[in-house]
Order: C-alpha cells, then sequence, then structure tokens
C-alpha cells in the first residue's frame, strides 16, 4: 500500500543550527502517526516542511507516491495538507470566521464585496460541528488562549484537507475539550484523512496514536507501534537515557512568613471575590477548567489588568500595583501562559531577552550596556536551565518552543522575585524539560521563593503543589492539602459554582 506521505533522508540547517538529518518519515491514509521528541528535535521543522512552511535542503519527499516540493503553504493547501502550529498563527484584530477563510472569503454576487453573512454561517458550521460554542463573528484577539487553539483548529478543518499536522493541538485545552478534539480525530481519520500529531502528553499516546515515530537531536530513531509500546519506551527513545526522575513528589513546604496575601480581589467577570495566602518557600497550586479566572487573577495580582476592589499584601506591607511594573518592584514576576506575545521579544536574541526584566543593572551611567555582564549573566542561564541555543545571540525565534520557554523563566529568575507566578509553565514543553523545569521550582522554593502554579495538567499539579486552591466561574470553591488531593475531588471543586468548605 502506498503512504499518503514518504520523507526519505531528509534534512535542513538553519544559521548555526542543524534541525534536521537524512529523517525518514511515513504517513499511511487513515492513520494517526504521532510524531515524538524533546524540544529541539525536529519535529516542528519537519512538519513546517511538509506544510510548504520552510523548503529542504536535501531529501526527497513523496505525496501518493509522486515527488512533490512546497514552496508554500498556498501549494501545499491546495493539494490537501493542512497544519495547525505549535504557536498559534491568527491575526488578532480579525474575527474568528475572517480568520477561518483568510483569503477564502465568499464574495457577492458581483465578486466586489465580501458576503459577511455567509462566511459567519461557513464559520458557524464548522464550529457548530465540533461542538465549540464561540462566536464567529467574535475578535480573534478577545478570547483566551485555549479559545484561541480552538479556532486555529477549525481553520485548519476549514480546508478538505488528506493531511492534517496537529503540533501540540491539546496544549491549552481542557479535558472536556480534548476529548471532542479527539472524537474529530476519529471522524476524520474514518473518512480517510492521515493525522500527524506531534505532543509531548505521554497519555494521549494510547488514546488516540496508531504508531510513534522518535526524533532526537534532529536524526531519525525508530518507528514502533502505539499500542505495543511502553511509554517508557518511548521516553527512552526520545531522551536517549533511561528518565528516572520526572520530579518529585511534593511534601510538606516548611512554610516561612507570608509573602502574599490577597483580600477580596475583584477584577472583572473572572475574579470575584478571590482571597488567598502564600507563603515563602511554598508552592501553590491553581486548578480549575478553562474560564475559571486562574490566569485572570494572576494579571490582576501582576498589575496587568485592573483592580476593581480587594487588598493585596506583599510581605506585610499592603501594595497598590495599578500596573506591571508596580508589581516588579513589589518583587512579584509574572510567566504568562502565551509566551510568544508576553513573555518575549522574539526579533531580539537570547541574552538581550533574559536580561531585559532587569535591564537597569546591566547599564553604565544609566545609558551604556554592560556588554561582558550581560554575556556572562546570560551564559550562566543558558547553563543553568540548559537552553539549547548555539550561542547567546541567537535570535528567539530560531529556538524550539521549549527552549523560548525555558528563557522566560531565566528572565524572571534573573530578576530575582519573591513572588513568581508561573502560569502554564510546562506548556509545549517535552518531559525531560519539565522534569528540570519541575526541579527548578523545587530548587526556588527550597530558597524561599513563594511560587504560584497555574495548569491545566492536574498530575501536574499535584505533584508538584504543597497546597491547591481550586477555582469555578471566577471564584475559589476550595482548597486542599497535598495529602488530602486527588484527581476526582480537584474535578469536583471545579465544577462547583458556589464555594465550599476550605479544607483545613
Amino acid at each position: 500500500m502506498t503512504p499518503l506521505i514518504a520523507v526519505k533522508k531528509l534534512s535542513k540547517s538553519f544559521p548555526g543550527v542543524r534541525a534536521l538529518h537524512e529523517v525518514q518519515f511515513e504517513l499511511m491514509a487513515g492513520e494517526v502517526h504521532a510524531l515524538m521528541g524533546e524540544n529541539g528535535a525536529g519535529k516542528s521543522t519537519l512538519m513546517k516542511i511538509l506544510a510548504g512552511v520552510y523548503t529542504r535542503d536535501s531529501g526527497e519527499i513523496l505525496y501518493d507516491g509522486q515527488p512533490v516540493d512546497f514552496q508554500s503553504p498556498r501549494e501545499a493547501q491546495a493539494v490537501g495538507v493542512g497544519i495547525i502550529h505549535q504557536e498559534l498563527q491568527l491575526m488578532n484584530h480579525l474575527t474568528v470566521a475572517q480568520n477561518m477563510f483568510i483569503g477564502r472569503e465568499p464574495r457577492g454576487r458581483l465578486g466586489l464585496f465580501l458576503d459577511e453573512d455567509k462566511l459567519n454561517a461557513q464559520a458557524r458550521d464548522i464550529l457548530s460541528r465540533m461542538h465549540v460554542n464561540i462566536d464567529p463573528r467574535a475578535v480573534v484577539g478577545s478570547l483566551t488562549v485555549a479559545r484561541q487553539q480552538m479556532v486555529e483548529i477549525a481553520k485548519a478543518l476549514s480546508f478538505d484537507s488528506r493531511v492534517l499536522i496537529m503540533d501540540e493541538p491539546t496544549s491549552a485545552l481542557n479535558d472536556a475539550e480534548i476529548v471532542e478534539l479527539f472524537r474529530i480525530i476519529r471522524e476524520l481519520k474514518g473518512r480517510g484523512v492521515g493525522v500527524i500529531y506531534i505532543s509531548h502528553k505521554m497519555d494521549e499516546l494510547k488514546q488516540i496514536a496508531d504508531r510513534v515515530t522518535v526524533l532526537r537531536d534532529g536524526e531519525y530513531v525508530a518507528t514502533v507501534g502505539a499500542g505495543g509500546t511502553s511509554v517508557q519506551t518511548i521516553i527512552g527513545m526520545m531522551v536517549g537515557r533511561t528518565l528516572t526522575d520526572t520530579g518529585p513528589s511534593p511534601g510538606v513546604a516548611d512554610k516561612g512568613g507570608v509573602a502574599l496575601q490577597v483580600h477580596n480581589l475583584n477584577a472583572g467577570p473572572l475574579v470575584r471575590n478571590v482571597s488567598f495566602t502564600l507563603h515563602k518557600g511554598e508552592i501553590l497550586g491553581f486548578a480549575g477548567l478553562m474560564g475559571a479566572g486562574r490566569t485572570e487573577v494572576a494579571r490582576a495580582v501582576f498589575g496587568a489588568d485592573p483592580v476593581e476592589s480587594g487588598e493585596i499584601v506583599v510581605n506585610g506591607v499592603k501594595a497598590t500595583i495599578r500596573s506591571p511594573s508596580d508589581a516588579v518592584a513589589r518583587g512579584i514576576g509574572y510567566l504568562s501562559e502565551d509566551r510568544k506575545r508576553f513573555g518575549l521579544a522574539t526579533g531580539m536574541d537570547v541574552e538581550s531577552n533574559i536580561v531585559m526584566s532587569n535591564l537597569r543593572k546591566f547599564l553604565s551611567f544609566n545609558f551604556f550596556l554592560r556588554r561582558n555582564q550581560i554575556r556572562r549573566t546570560a551564559g550562566h542561564f543558558i547553563k543553568l536551565l540548559a537552553i539549547r541555543t548555539p550561542s547567546a545571540t541567537q535570535q528567539v525565534r530560531l529556538l524550539s518552543g521549549g527552549n523560548q520557554q525555558k528563557i522566560v523563566i531565566a528572565k524572571w529568575l534573573e530578576r530575582d522575585c519573591d513572588v513568581l507566578f508561573f502560569d502554564e509553565p510546562t506548556r509545549g514543553i517535552d518531559v525531560g524539560a519539565k522534569s528540570e523545569i519541575y526541579k527548578l521550582l523545587r530548587l526556588l522554593a527550597g530558597q524561599g521563593k513563594a511560587i504560584v502554579v497555574i495548569s491545566s495538567e492536574l498530575p501536574e499539579i499535584l505533584r508538584m503543589s504543597d497546597r491547591i486552591v481550586v477555582m469555578c466561574e471566577g471564584r475559589i470553591t476550595g482548597e486542599l492539602s497535598a495529602a488530602d488531593a486527588t484527581q476526582e475531588s480537584i474535578m469536583h471543586l471545579a465544577t462547583q459554582r458556589e464555594t465550599l468548605k476550605v479544607a483545613a
């Protein structure tokens, strides 16, 4: 049987980086083929070549047995190859429907004017089949990251694709949305569509994949059946070693003094009468479904969103925080869930991004940059966080998503904040890098840092947190100790509209 896609000895390099070296891969019609590997393994690069975003340096790509050389995404889409990128490729100033059908908008009778009604109807039909309640007239920039991810998926489904590439499609989705996505994937598979599926979530493999191909350091490792291969075997192929420590289990923190107190905080519809306490040396987990208000609480405390009422106390002193600069001055750092929009200057280099939150420290006479000090500081964090980059002067946009995330972490570590909000800190990060970040968070807590972790992955929340605060529809509905918390108890609180009695 002829593969739908066949890749043979494909290579690709960027300035200072060999992304792929003689990689092989194949996809059959009606198959879900998972592509696995650590950040920087070459997964996204391979998929972008298949989708016409990049051109290959050497090697061969066969589509239905015929050689192809896509020079643009439009060429790939024209023959039925669609891609859902890990980093969202949406225009925030346009509506959902306009994003879905950009360049393919329905026109009126004379062909001169856009038929908005038909455009919105077509978008609404696709969203309805996905069981997603999003207004096609909504401006994309007003949506949460999770809802933008669903728009990206809907956009890809709007093409009559024979090959659908999904690069971390569930990274911002909750459990219910993942179930719906898997239902859609199975329907596509039943119609003979081949799906290439990239994910760092190991539990998804058994649910959705037929085969798994592993890449490591830009090279092909192996292709195995998903059903007959253990997760530990796949992890071993990914990292090239047996990963025995995926992060320490949480224990009872040796709590120091109170680092942060929030009393009756109100900020928009998703932050209503929120109160919590965070101690030095503690990791406090925030759990809840999409739209629960977890990110909104962090943004309000950080001054990114206006506060209507309430009180914020930092290290025993009442704080007036009207902007992120006020928060930073008080020793509060916030790692946004959307690193591309709010965490990085992607057009700048690694070292500039690492020092930008504390730039005054690296100035002489408040004007001249201390280049050598910047270079030493960047080198320290590149080594500490194992950031894969050819040099400190490499542009951030050329690095993998996981390495970009590590740079955001380095930026706030350099600032040496007392209170750190980590919003989805391991989103789009492979299992090996997750282990490193878990260790880092526990190390920071051991140094007395007060940490809030917001995560949509319940195993991550359970593993890392000393206490867990659960939210639903803008309110805290309960609090659990690490010893008492289970996925079931968290989900119970995450679906309660009324606040329940807080656990001791």
